[in-house]
């Protein structure tokens, strides 16, 4: 029974996955196995990933219909069998001594779960500002802090950067069918991992495609990750309130924040009483105008423009696409 057991979801990604599965190939934690779920490829990749696993009998190729990334994972959990759990996304890449740090940060804290650093390299190579912001020094911090960090939106969510204890996760632990899936699945599990350790190594590199998932190229398209964001936001104010009432606030903060962010993206053509998504966040902003006037963690530019927005949102969209072609 090997001690780690690596995760990776892919899908036509024979331009990456070989620099992916040799960083992990080649970690100086040996100790581990490599689950690859081609989710229904209709490239090389299929044939590439069955090569790699002739070169190494610690990677285990499972070939299945498209569903998408987290059923393509919620499948791979079902056949892991380490005692930790780690991800990396098939056109990511690590650090030879990433798995290495993580199990030692358990150890040694005695913790679920650890956590590493990750930056994120553009197309041309270059290394872009940070998303979040790694620990100075080696820490360890109980699920409340980090449950707060994240709806202040300085916590990194991403299951890419952490190991995990497997029996932590649930049955059908990502949802299907959601874009920030990350965020939704670990505020579920926080309140069951106690602490976690939190390590200032950068050792994850993510890379940053134009296309995937949210980051769109077109301007005009609307991702469906706005959405599930506000749904979100939703699920941890009720989690809020059941585990972490100390972190109302900051879970008011991020219900106001993901709103904005909603009404900031979303086509003005799609502003209309037939979207109900958009409706219910209109008067959302309405009903709790006062509440967000009293929130200390809200800036005075969140409040401001949760004010114009309640008052006239199309107008206001028009004015801030005036605004950015200036």
């Amino acid at each position: 029974m090997p001690e780690l057991s690596v995760i990776i979801p892919l899908y036509n990604a024979e331009n990456y996955i070989e620099t992916c599965v040799r960083s992990i190939l080649g970690q100086s934690w040996k100790d581990m196995e490599i689950l690859i779920v081609d989710d229904g490829s209709t490239d090389g990749t299929s044939d590439l990933c069955d090569r790699l696993a002739e070169e190494d009998p610690r990677i285990r190729v499972f070939h299945k219909e498209n569903g998408g990334s987290s059923r393509a994972r919620n499948f791979a959990l079902q056949h892991a069998r380490g005692e930790y759990v780690g991800f990396v996304d098939s056109d990511d890449y690590i650090e030879p001594d990433m798995y290495q740090l993580l199990w030692e940060g358990i150890r040694h804290f005695q913790v679920s779960a650890a956590q590493v650093g990750r930056d994120e390299i553009d197309e041309a190579g270059n290394r872009l500002p940070n998303i979040c912001e790694p620990p100075e020094r080696a820490a360890v911090m109980d699920s409340g802090t980090f449950f707060t960090e994240l709806l202040l939106h300085r916590g990194d969510c991403s299951f890419c950067t952490k190991l995990i204890r497997r029996d932590l996760f649930p049955e059908e632990a990502f949802p299907a069918g959601k874009l920030n899936e990350d965020f939704q699945l670990l505020i579920r599990m926080l309140p069951g991992m106690g602490r976690l350790a939190l390590l200032p190594q950068q050792t994850y590199h993510v890379f940053y495609r134009i296309g995937s998932n949210s980051r769109l190229a077109d301007r005009n398209d609307f991702s469906p990750v706005y959405g599930d964001c506000v749904d979100n936001a939703d699920l941890a104010m009720e989690i809020v309130r059941r585990d972490y009432p100390e972190a109302e606030e900051a879970a008011f903060r991020f219900g106001v924040f993901q709103r904005l962010e909603y009404l900031l993206h979303i086509p003005i053509r799609q502003m209309t009483k037939e979207n109900e998504t958009y409706r219910k966040i209109v008067v959302f902003l309405r009903k709790n105008w006062f509440y967000s006037m009293k929130n200390t963690i809200l800036t005075r530019k969140n409040k401001v423009y949760h004010t114009l927005f309640a008052l006239a949102p199309k107008g206001i969209r028009r004015l801030h696409a005036m605004w950015k072609k200036l």
